[in-house]
């Protein structure tokens, strides 16, 4: 047996929160790259293509996983067990992707509030027919025992929101290249950044990486959405009135979706030096803006569609902002 094939190989799990899944399937897409996953490590958990079971974990000794890829963050009480249990059984815990790193799509439920997302979904929906009406429960007594769900919580919190993390691998999901280079130096025994590091990303923004044609001052004078516009595939999407997180957003995805004539949504998070994407990408919209004429100002933001929505797309319940303040109490 060669020393390389003698090294005993790595333990690591999987695990999908509150989250669309693009990240469980994203460890797939590294095509036949995997065989080197495999070759090193093994797949000790992971719910969608395991018959692992939760007890399965819980009977494993602390610090018996060696890495772990928590993906989703933190809507229900099933979500939160989970976060505190791979912990408790992982040497290094990774947030890898935005939904664990920001709170993600999901973390956009901040801006509502339990109560209204449980009311809008089985009572006002225009698909539902609920005169009961009836509302999930918790626990519910039949004749052959209790049924019972994970607790819906009011908000949405980060993975580091919940339970220590080691790392944080940005992206909707992470580019798998960057998953392989991650790995395959944890493999190697490559010495890894400071704990709290994001890694399998660019320390710079993803407008040095970017490739379109800038010019030192943007005048704009008048927003628009993609489709209202005919994209020449050259020009800053920014200096043709489209609005893109580019400028608040790390760089390391490659600018997928800008090779692809899509504006960057900032699905990486924020550079080293930016607290809050949301803040720094008002701020730099502010700067763009050609008036100084208050109304028209007012008239030119009153363009952007859904501008919470666009500005804190990934990264609300991670933000300085976290939440909608519930004027109700």
């Amino acid at each position: 047996m060669s020393k390389e094939n003698s090294k005993p190989k790595l333990k690591m799990a999987v695990y999908w929160g509150a989250a669309c899944g693009g990240c469980c399937v994203s460890v797939l897409d590294v095509h036949e790259k995997l065989f080197d996953v495999t070759a090193n490590a093994d797949l000790v958990f992971w719910p969608i293509a395991l018959d692992t079971k939760y007890a399965d974990v819980e009977a494993m000794e602390d610090d018996y996983i060696d890495i772990t890829l928590f993906n989703g963050a933190v809507r229900n009480s099933e979500n939160e067990h989970m976060a505190k249990l791979l912990r408790q059984k992982t040497r290094i815990l990774v947030a890898y992707g935005s939904c664990a790193h920001m709170g993600g799509i999901p973390g956009l439920g901040n801006f509502s509030s339990k109560e209204a997302i449980l009311k809008q979904v089985y009572l006002e929906s225009s698909s539902t027919i609920n005169p009961g009406p009836v509302y999930p429960e918790t626990r519910h007594e039949v004749k052959e025992g209790v049924l019972s769900l994970p607790e819906f919580y009011n908000d949405v919190r980060t993975l580091d929101q919940t339970v220590d993390v080691d790392y944080y691998m940005p992206g909707c999901p992470p580019q798998t290249e960057r998953l392989l280079e991650v790995f395959m130096a944890i493999v190697n025994g490559s010495e890894l950044p400071p704990k709290g590091s994001v890694i399998g990303a660019l320390d710079k923004g993803q407008c040095d990486e970017c490739e379109r044609k800038k010019s030192d001052n943007k005048h704009i004078r008048e927003f628009k959405r993609p489709f209202e516009i005919e994209d020449d595939g050259e020009t800053c999407f920014l200096e043709q009135g489209i609005i893109c997180m580019g400028p608040a957003t790390r760089g390391g995805c490659g600018c997928r979706c800008i090779e692809g004539n899509a504006p960057c949504r900032g699905c990486y998070g924020p550079p080293d030096d930016v607290p809050d994407p949301g803040a720094k990408m008002m701020s730099a919209v502010a700067t763009m803006i050609d008036s100084d004429d208050p109304d028209e100002i007012e008239e030119i933001v009153s363009q952007i569609a859904d501008p919470a929505g666009t500005f804190y797309r990934f990264s609300l319940p991670g933000s300085i902002l976290r939440r909608k303040i519930n004027t109700d109490i």
